[in-house]
């Protein structure tokens, strides 16, 4: 009989998304693995002061739209990010953050984050895509 392990105090969250179970009137909730990929996606996509309660939260991949890839373009949107998950995601180490040009005609960057969950020492990664051309955000994760 395999074991399972208890992931209850990785903790549980809203879907990102939000979605609603109509039969038995709830929220639907998202925990471990996938509650810290959907955290990561809420904290690429926000802009530092958009929230007004906790405005220093998120990151700003928005100022890099419409800029052209450059070693030193890659090397300051990993920094940012690395700094945004150390800020914001304590229940992670990141490995490694790759900044890699997916479409260069479209102006898609793909930002590659390697993580370890630090209490189940999982190892897991989020690819976030993100648009140099367009000021829209990128396609929910799947």
């Amino acid at each position: 009989m395999p074991t399972t392990i208890d992931q209850d105090f990785l903790g549980t969250g809203w879907s990102f998304p939000p979605a609603f179970d109509k039969r038995n009137a709830t929220v639907v909730m998202t925990g471990g693995v996938v509650n810290i990929r959907q955290s990561l996606w809420v904290l690429l996509s926000t802009t530092i002061g958009e929230r007004i309660m906790l405005a220093p939260y998120g990151s700003n991949l928005q100022a890099w739209v419409f800029s052209s890839l450059t070693e030193t373009m890659a090397n300051q949107i990993s920094a940012m990010v690395a700094k945004a998950i150390l800020d914001w995601e304590p229940r992670i180490n990141v490995s490694s953050i790759d900044v890699v040009e997916l479409d260069p005609a479209n102006g898609q960057l793909g930002i590659s984050i390697d993580f370890t969950v630090i209490t189940t020492n999982t190892r897991a990664n989020l690819v976030y895509p993100f648009y140099l051309n367009e000021a829209t955000l990128p396609p929910l994760p799947p």
